[in-house]
């Protein structure tokens, strides 16, 4: 047992210390060895598939507010990216914006800019500033790579550092589920895997200067996510809170944030 833990220390260390990429904004090192050319096409197939199994709401004012808040934080994140060079993280992004007819308060977004929103979030984010402060901010996990981590990490902890394409050659069931637990969809295989509070304080920092830079006023997002703390009463927690945990500490870090994310803030018209 000794032997097999001092082994998977070892891969931990040797993938950490020659597969890091630094996270955009915040500088932080984060482990990294699933390259984009494999998690795309995975990310795009379970989209399809997810929509396939949903109501899409095509047509609408929801569903023209969703792709038009959509948008402009698209467009904010490639222009912060291409001003900073890192648009070949985008590289192979192919941005979607879906309303789905669903109770649940809810909101996502894989790797490669596919975003779902559910129906059920929108009488809690009230109007498109607070829509921006969610998709805001799950389009930073995604750009941020944080689930791309998860599964790096996932990798070496529960298949003993094999690659991708190793992991879904010898197990492909145990792989996929892997992948859907690390990019916020575990709730479809029964396993949940919260972000952690490091990526979490990351993507509202990130989330809040692309906000800010698509002219939505991040003051909104103490609001929200007040607004998200008091409504559970007691109650079970709505399923955005279920990996994206709310707490006192985390919108006083907001708090601190918004000076920062208001020197990107330009209002539209």
């Amino acid at each position: 047992m000794e032997r097999k833990s001092g082994i998977i220390l070892l891969i931990v260390v040797s993938s950490f210390v020659f597969s890091c990429q630094t996270v955009p904004i915040t500088g932080r090192e984060q482990l990294s060895f699933v390259p984009a050319s494999q998690i795309l096409p995975m990310s795009f197939d379970q989209y399809q598939d997810f929509l396939s199994k949903h109501r899409v709401v095509q047509q609408g004012e929801q569903a023209e507010i969703v792709q038009r808040v959509g948008k402009r934080i698209e467009h904010a994140v490639e222009r912060y990216f291409s001003e900073h060079d890192l648009s070949s993280r985008l590289k192979g992004y192919q941005w979607e914006f879906h309303l789905v007819e669903d109770k649940q308060v809810n909101a996502w977004c894989l790797p490669g800019g596919k975003v779902v929103v559910y129906s059920g979030i929108l009488p809690v984010t009230k109007d498109e500033n607070g829509l921006a402060v969610v998709l805001g901010h799950e389009i930073a996990h995604a750009v941020a790579n944080h689930g791309g981590e998860r599964m790096s990490q996932a990798l070496v902890i529960e298949m003993g550092g094999l690659t991708l394409d190793a992991a879904l050659s010898q197990n492909p069931k145990r792989t996929n589920g892997l992948f859907l637990a690390a990019y916020g969809l575990g709730t479809q295989v029964g396993v949940l895997l919260p972000y952690s509070r490091v990526q979490e304080s990351e993507a509202d920092h990130l989330g809040l200067i692309f906000m800010a830079m698509a002219g939505y006023d991040p003051h909104g997002a103490v609001t929200f996510w007040e607004h998200m703390i008091s409504s559970q009463h007691g109650k079970a927690p709505p399923e955005l809170l279920s990996d994206h945990p709310a707490d006192a500490r985390r919108i006083r870090d907001i708090q601190e944030l918004v000076p920062e994310a208001m020197r990107y803030y330009r209002p539209e018209g």
